[in-house]
């Protein structure tokens, strides 16, 4: 399969611009209409180039749009304030800033719970969901403030933030070494930790805004966002790895957290994605391929691998 190329839009929000990424349609649909679109939003500390493994297994059938939401890589400079409620609002904004139409709303981890929030605050705007690993509630620590809740789901995200690094390799290096990537490694995932990093050798960090994902990472684990699921007007589907952040065991969900959050008497679907973690989900090669197929689906579009 060719490479699919993609073009860098600055797009006007409110107090400023995000970045965004777009891979345009390259296939004629069948019909006269034009070819469907998703808009992608990615998770916490990530950035738009998250998706880029997607775009290239959804083969030029399906233009892509993918912001860096605002406080990460392109849009790091984009002020506050922050929250699920303000990234939903932005993504509907760029939305129709672009003037898109019939869209399809993904979103991977906390980009799901945005994906979730801006279909209930705007209904009627978005065709379906899909949610990557994220999206629903799931069990979290009791008893702890904010920043030690954000601090227990994603530990070892945070502590990166606060680190410098001397140089790209080391960056690489670091992330060579997590272990949701051990037997995963793609170009697109080496594209997507490049993209994040800011600074100049030797202080290297990255591009996430600490206060953004603090802001953020509290809001996604209250209960008003966690609730947005279970007042879905749209179909949604919810994909969900096989393991966790860490390529542990326990994932985000199973089956029996799923049927404790209540999810059973909504519009949403699930299904499990075998051998895949919270990473490799989206940033694997088998996690991109499901995850494009499952948009395929939603859209109408052929499967550009013909199977």
């Amino acid at each position: 399969m060719a490479a699919i190329t993609y073009e860098e839009l600055q797009v006007p929000v409110s107090g400023g611009h995000l970045t965004v990424l777009h891979w345009p349609a390259t296939v004629r649909p069948q019909g006269d209409g034009p070819a469907p679109t998703v808009l992608a939003l990615h998770g916490i500390t990530s950035n738009a180039m998250s998706w880029a493994g997607v775009a290239h297994h959804l083969g030029g059938r399906v233009t892509l749009v993918a912001p860096d939401l605002r406080g990460r890589a392109g849009s790091s400079d984009l002020p506050g304030p922050y929250g699920i409620a303000v990234h939903a609002d932005d993504a509907v904004a760029l939305s129709r800033a672009l003037g898109l139409g019939d869209v399809i709303l993904a979103g991977h981890s906390m980009g799901a719970f945005v994906a979730a929030v801006a279909a209930v605050r705007h209904p009627g705007h978005f065709r379906s969901l899909l949610l990557v690993d994220g999206g629903v509630g799931f069990p979290v620590p009791e008893g702890l403030t904010s920043d030690e809740l954000v601090t227990a789901v994603i530990g070892p995200a945070m502590d990166r933030l606060k680190t410098t690094f001397p140089d790209r390799d080391a960056y690489r290096a670091f992330w060579r070494g997590h272990p949701a990537f051990a037997s995963s490694w793609e170009p697109w995932t080496e594209a997507h930790i490049q993209r994040d990093l800011v600074g100049t050798e030797p202080q290297l960090r990255s591009s996430c805004r600490i206060d953004a994902v603090r802001t953020d990472g509290a809001d996604a684990l209250g209960e008003e966002t966690t609730a947005a699921v279970h007042r879905l007007a749209v179909p949604a589907e919810l994909l969900w790895a096989e393991r966790g952040l860490l390529d542990e065991p326990q994932a985000l969900y199973d089956d029996e957290r799923l049927k404790a959050a209540g999810i059973g008497d909504t519009k949403i679907r699930t299904r499990m994605v075998p051998g895949t973690n919270h990473y490799t989900l989206l940033l694997g090669d088998d996690g991109a391929r499901t995850v494009a197929g499952s948009l395929l689906a939603a859209t109408g579009a052929a499967d550009p691998d013909g199977s």
